[in-house]
C-alpha cells in the first residue's frame, strides 16, 4: 500500500487505541485489525455525506461488532461528522457522545444501536429490505431516487449467534443484492482462539444460504484485495459476505493475535510499544496528522457532490410525480397521511370477535391508507390474522409487495423490523404468538432503547390458547414485557379497544408498541352503556361507573378479563355492592398521565380493589395495594379446551364477586 494509505489506516488504529486507553475500558483489538477494511470501504465505496448524515439515499454502515465502537467513532471524527475529538477523549464517560457501544440516538452518523452480538447484522438485513421496498415503490423509469448499499462489519461473535443464521438465511432467500457483510475473520474471541467453540466452514454455510462469498487472505495489508472484493460484491445480485482474514490488535508487539487485545486496554507501555512499531511518536496521544485529515476529508467532499447529484434527480422526479413526492416527504418526516384513520372499521355488539381477528381488520384498513406500512409474521399469518389482503408478498429483488414472510425466525424478525425503522420512511410491524415474544425480546428491548416506532403484534395471549398446553400459553410474558422501559404493552378488551390500540401504535414515534391479542372470541361492548374506547389513549379509564353512588370496590382488568369484570359488576350490584370497572389496557400510558387523572380513575380512598388478568400477578400490587386481591395465574397453564381452562383457573365472574365481597365491609 502507498504511504498515505498506510498513514490513514494507522491514524484510525491509534486514535482508537488512545480512546480505549484513556477510558481504561473497551476493546482495542477490533479497531486495530479491522482498520484496513473499514478505511477502504469508507474512503472508496461508501456513499455518505458527513455534513448531511440523514441524506435519504446514503449508503448505510452498521458496526454489528459494536464492542469495537472506537473504530466507528474514529471514522466519524476523521471524516468530518459532528463528533469532536474531545468526545473521543471522553469515550465511555458520562455525557459523552462516544458511549461504550454505538447508540443511534446519541451520535451523528451511527445508523443503529449495536452491542448485543448479531442484532446489528440483522438490522442491516432490515435496512437492505427497506431500501428494496422503497426502490420498488418510488423509482420510475429513468428516475432512480432509491439506490444504495447496506454494509455491516461483523465479527466471529456475530456469526456464532443464532440470530445471524436466521437473518442470513432470509437475506439469501430474498436475494438482497445490495447487502454486504464484511467479516472481521480474526479467529479470536474473548476466551481465546475461536477453535474453542467455532470450527464450522463459514464460507460453505453462507454459500448454502445463497450468498456470494469472497475471501481476502491478507486483510492486514492487502487493501487492493479488499477494494476488489467490495467492488465485486456491489455488482453481484446476491447478498455478499467478504471474509477478511485479519489480526486482532495488529501492531501490538506483545498482544497482536491474542485474546489479550480483545476486551481490555493495551496498557500504557504496550500503547507506546505499538506506536513505535507502527512508526509513530510514542508520546503523542490522539494525534491526527494534518495530511491524513485532509485525505479523509477528500472522501467527505465526494459525498457532498454525490448528494447534490442525487438532489437534482430527486427534484426532477418530484416535479414529474408530485403525489409520490408528497407521500415521500410525509414518510420521511415519520408522519402519517391526513386521512389515515378514515378507513378504520367500527364495531358493534353484534361483532363477537377474537381480538386477533378484529386486529387483522384494523391493520389491513390502516395499510390501505399508509402505503409505507409493511410487515409480516413468523409463518403464522393464518393464525395471527396479520396478512395484508391484496398487497402482495415482499420480493427482495423488485421490492414489490408488503407482506413479509419471515419464516419461523422470530429472533431475526424483530431485529430486521428494527433495521427497517432505523432506515426510515417505513412503518414496520411483526407478528407471532405471544409466547414467542421470548424469542423477539432482545430486539424489542433494542427498539425501546433506540426509540424505534415498531409495532410488535402478539396473538394467543393467555391460557385461552387452550389445547396447545402450557408450552404455548403465555403467563409471565405480560410482566416480562412491561418491565422494559419505553415499551408500551397494550392488551385491548374488545374490538373497539383494538382499533384504539392500533391508533396509539401508529401515532407513536418515540418507541415501540406491543399489541397483545386473543385467540378466543370476545364480546364487543355496548359503548352507549359504557365509556368510549378512546379512553385507551390514556392507558386506563373508567369503563363502567359504579351505579347509584361512589364505588365501594374497584375491579381492574385487561383484555379478555374485562368482560368478566363487567359481569361481576352486575352480580355485585344485586348484593348491594357498588363496583367500578376500570379497563387498564396499557400500564405505561397510564403512568404517563397526570396524577390528578390517575387518581380519578383509581381513587386512593377506595382501598378495596381486585385485579383480574390471565397471567402472573407480578406488578399488579402497584394498583391493588397491599390490601387488595390479585386474581391471576402464578403457575404454568395446562392442556385442555380454552373455555374449560379459564374456569378451572378461576377466571369467572363469580370468583371476582367472591374476592370483591371479601374486601367490602358490611
Amino acid at each position: 500500500m502507498d504511504a498515505m494509505t498506510q498513514l490513514a489506516i494507522n491514524t484510525i488504529r491509534l486514535l482508537s487505541v488512545d480512546g480505549v486507553q484513556k477510558a481504561n475500558s473497551g476493546h482495542p483489538g477490533l479497531p486495530m485489525g479491522a482498520a484496513p477494511m473499514t478505511y477502504v470501504l469508507w474512503q472508496k465505496h461508501l456513499r455518505h455525506n458527513p455534513k448531511s448524515p440523514k441524506w435519504p439515499d446514503r449508503d448505510r454502515f452498521v458496526l454489528s461488532a459494536g464492542h469495537g465502537s472506537m473504530l466507528l467513532y474514529s471514522m466519524l471524527h476523521l471524516y468530518g461528522y459532528d463528533l469532536a475529538l474531545d468526545e473521543l477523549k471522553a469515550f465511555r464517560q458520562w455525557g459523552s457522545r462516544a458511549p461504550g457501544h454505538p447508540e443511534s440516538f446519541c451520535t451523528p452518523g451511527v445508523e443503529a444501536t449495536t452491542g448485543p452480538l448479531g442484532q446489528g447484522a440483522a438490522n442491516a438485513v432490515g435496512m437492505a429490505m427497506a431500501e428494496r421496498f422503497l426502490a420498488g415503490h418510488y423509482n420510475r423509469p429513468g428516475l432512480t431516487i432509491v439506490d444504495h448499499m447496506t454494509y455491516a462489519l461483523v465479527g466471529d461473535g456475530d456469526l456464532m449467534e443464532g440470530i445471524t443464521h436466521e437473518a442470513a438465511s432470509l437475506a439469501g432467500h430474498l436475494g438482497l443484492g445490495k447487502l454486504v457483510w464484511l467479516y472481521d475473520d480474526n479467529r479470536i474471541s474473548l476466551d481465546g482462539p475461536t477453535t474453542l467453540a467455532f470450527t464450522e466452514d463459514v464460507a460453505r454455510r453462507f454459500e448454502a444460504y445463497h450468498w456470494h462469498v469472497l475471501k481476502v487472505e491478507q486483510g492486514d495489508t492487502d487493501v487492493e484485495g479488499i477494494d476488489r472484493a467490495i467492488a465485486a460484491a456491489k455488482t453481484d445480485p446476491r447478498p455478499s459476505l467478504i471474509m477478511v482474514r485479519s489480526t486482532i490488535g495488529f501492531g501490538s508487539p506483545r498482544k497482536a493475535g491474542t485474546s489479550e487485545a480483545h476486551g481490555s486496554p493495551l496498557g500504557p507501555d504496550e500503547v507506546k510499544a505499538t506506536k513505535s512499531a507502527l512508526g509513530w511518536d510514542p508520546e503523542k496521544q490522539f494525534h491526527v496528522p494534518e495530511e491524513a485529515r485532509a485525505h479523509f476529508r477528500e472522501a467527505a467532499e465526494r459525498g457532498a457532490r454525490l448528494e447534490a447529484e442525487w438532489q437534482a434527480i430527486f427534484e426532477t422526479w418530484a416535479k414529474a410525480h408530485p403525489d409520490l413526492a408528497s407521500e415521500w416527504r410525509i414518510a420521511l418526516r415519520n408522519e402519517l397521511p391526513a386521512d389515515w384513520e378514515s378507513a378504520i372499521p367500527t364495531f358493534s355488539t353484534k361483532d363477537e370477535l377474537a381480538s386477533r381477528v378484529s386486529g387483522g381488520k384494523v391493520l389491513a384498513a390502516i395499510a390501505g391508507k399508509v402505503p409505507w406500512l409493511i410487515g409480516g409474521d413468523a409463518d403464522l399469518s393464518c393464525s395471527t390474522m396479520t396478512s395484508l389482503p391484496g398487497l402482495g408478498d415482499f420480493d427482495g429483488k423488485t421490492g414489490l409487495g408488503r407482506n413479509i414472510h419471515f419464516g419461523v425466525r422470530e429472533h431475526a424478525m424483530g431485529a430486521i423490523a428494527n433495521g427497517m425503522a432505523y432506515h426510515g420512511q417505513v412503518r414496520a410491524f411483526t407478528a407471532t404468538f405471544f409466547v414467542f415474544s421470548d424469542y423477539e425480546r432482545p430486539a424489542i428491548r433494542m427498539a425501546a432503547l433506540s426509540k424505534l416506532p415498531v409495532t410488535f403484534v402478539f396473538t394467543h395471549d393467555s391460557i385461552g390458547v387452550g389445547e396447545d398446553g402450557p408450552t404455548h400459553q403465555p403467563v409471565e410474558h405480560l410482566a416480562a414485557l412491561r418491565c422494559i422501559p419505553n415499551l408500551w404493552v397494550i392488551r385491548p378488551a374488545d374490538a373497539s379497544e383494538v382499533a384504539q390500540a392500533y391508533r396509539a401504535a401508529m401515532r407513536r414515534n418515540e418507541g415501540p408498541v406491543a399489541i397483545v391479542l386473543t385467540r378466543q372470541k370476545l364480546p364487543t361492548f355496548d359503548r352507549s352503556k359504557v365509556a368510549a374506547a378512546a379512553g385507551l389513549s390514556r392507558g386506563a379509564y373508567v369503563l363502567s361507573e359504579a351505579p347509584g353512588g361512589p364505588p365501594q370496590v374497584l375491579l381492574l382488568a385487561t383484555g379478555s378479563e374485562v368482560s368478566l369484570a363487567l359481569a361481576a359488576q352486575e352480580k355485585l350490584l344485586a348484593t348491594g355492592i357498588r363496583a367500578r370497572v376500570v379497563s387498564m389496557p396499557c400500564w405505561e400510558l397510564f403512568a404517563e398521565q397526570p396524577a390528578e387523572y390517575r387518581e380519578s380513575v383509581i381513587p386512593p380512598a377506595v382501598t378495596a380493589r381486585v385485579s383480574v388478568e390471565a397471567g402472573t400477578t407480578l406488578g399488579w400490587h402497584r394498583f391493588t395495594g397491599a390490601s387488595g386481591v390479585t386474581l391471576g395465574l402464578d403457575r404454568f397453564g395446562a392442556s385442555g379446551p380454552g373455555a374449560v381452562l379459564v374456569k378451572q383457573f378461576g377466571f369467572t365472574a363469580d370468583n371476582i364477586v367472591r374476592a370483591a365481597t371479601s374486601l367490602v365491609k358490611p
